[in-house]
């Protein structure tokens, strides 16, 4: 497997854990009842719990594109030591949002996004240069 696969098979269990923190984060200010429930009301959350949130949905839509560029430079043929080190350096990045975004890190959560967005778009262009 493409050292940039695996990276992004990585990033997809990254997903699922942050899924799972933020679930829990949330039923310490809910309860597990709402939300195993309906969610027709919306409670008022704790902000580490609107963080962690906004991390998974964020991650979300970086995923979008890190899978797209992964997809280019692997169906491309365009693997090569820049675009493994991009791969890395994306999933070290939300890796790292996670606590950035959960604690507030200002201005840090922002520039550890910048550095994976950053990757993620080197890869695109590396894959179709």
């Amino acid at each position: 497997m493409a050292a940039e696969t695996t990276a992004l098979a990585l990033a997809a269990l990254l997903q699922a854990i942050q899924i799972g923190l933020a679930a829990a984060v949330m039923n310490s200010d809910v309860g597990a009842k709402w939300n195993a429930g309906p969610r027709d009301t919306q409670p008022e959350f704790s902000a580490l719990t609107g963080r962690m949130r906004r991390a998974v949905n964020n991650h979300f839509e970086g995923l979008i594109l890190f899978t797209i560029a992964v997809v280019t430079v692997v169906l491309g043929d365009a693997g090569s030591p820049l675009t493994v080190l991009c791969a890395w350096t994306y999933l070290a990045a939300r890796v790292a949002y996670v606590p950035a975004y959960a604690f507030g890190w200002t201005p840090w959560r922002s520039i550890i996004w910048g550095v994976g967005f950053l990757a993620t778009l080197t890869m695109i262009v590396a894959g179709l240069l």
